[in-house]
Formats: structure tokens, C-alpha cells, sequence
């Protein structure tokens, strides 16, 4: 299934992006990219874990993307109960990374038991704005 065209009779609006194209992130995918990731800086709040990593300049990704992964644990709950966190933390990285996020950086996302999918979606983003700010502030 693909996504509507853009109008072109003069009835788009706010520029020529078709209504249902989102901002899509690459993705990790291997191991190997999590556990990198762990091993570098992390910002814990109240929904989520936040693990982010300056990916270095001979790695085989494109220098200016950002690449997110999610993951939870089984102590997160059942299956459902997972797949819930993560649609809501997949949602949360697409509205807020793109524009929060720097280029060139990987991050991985890490659910919280009873706290990522009851917390309120507004708070989300607010958790992750508030931990990516933590996360680029220089180290003293």
C-alpha cells in the first residue's frame, strides 16, 4: 500500500509533502549496534531508558543519519504489554528525533515496567526532549 499523492491543483498545503509521509528513522538492527550503544552515554527518566552513541567516521551508515532501536524486557510484561511501549516509544522518536537528535548519532530507546505505556504521550516527549538535552550537554 502506498501513500496518497500530493495534490497538485494548488490544494496542498503547508508545502508538497503527501499527508501521510512521516519522518522515518533508520533503524538498528543488529547486536552488535545495541550493545555499542550500551556501552556508551546513558540518561535514565521516568518512561524510558535513553542510550546514545556518536557513531565514529568509518562505520558503513550514512554520516548524517540518525538510527534509533527499541527495545524491552520481559520484566516489562507480556508480549502485548511490550509491543505497546515500544509503538508508543516509536512514536515519541519519530515526532521528537528528528528534530532533537543530532546527525550522526545512534539511540537506542529502553521501556520502563508500568511507566512507558500508561504515561501520558505529552510526557513522553517531554522525557525524551529533557534527556537528549542531558545527553549533548558537554561533561564537566
Amino acid at each position: 500500500m502506498t501513500p496518497p499523492e500530493t495534490p497538485t491543483d494548488g490544494n496542498a498545503t503547508n508545502g508538497t509533502m503527501s499527508p501521510a509521509v512521516s519522518a522515518c528513522l533508520p533503524v538498528l538492527k543488529k547486536r552488535s549496534e545495541f550493545l555499542a550503544a550500551a556501552r556508551a552515554r546513558k540518561q535514565g527518566t521516568k518512561a524510558m531508558m535513553i542510550q546514545a552513541r556518536k557513531r565514529r567516521a568509518n562505520e558503513d551508515v550514512e554520516p548524517t543519519a540518525i538510527r534509533v532501536g527499541f527495545t524491552c524486557s520481559k520484566k516489562v510484561g507480556n508480549a502485548v504489554a511490550r509491543n505497546r511501549a515500544k509503538r508508543r516509544m516509536r512514536e515519541v522518536a519519530r515526532a521528537i528525533l528528528p528534530d532533537h537528535g543530532k546527525p550522526g548519532w545512534d539511540y537506542v530507546l529502553i521501556g520502563r515496567k508500568d511507566e512507558t505505556a500508561s504515561r501520558d504521550l505529552l510526557a513522553l516527549h517531554g522525557d525524551l526532549k529533557w534527556a537528549l538535552r542531558k545527553l549533548h550537554t558537554p561533561r564537566k
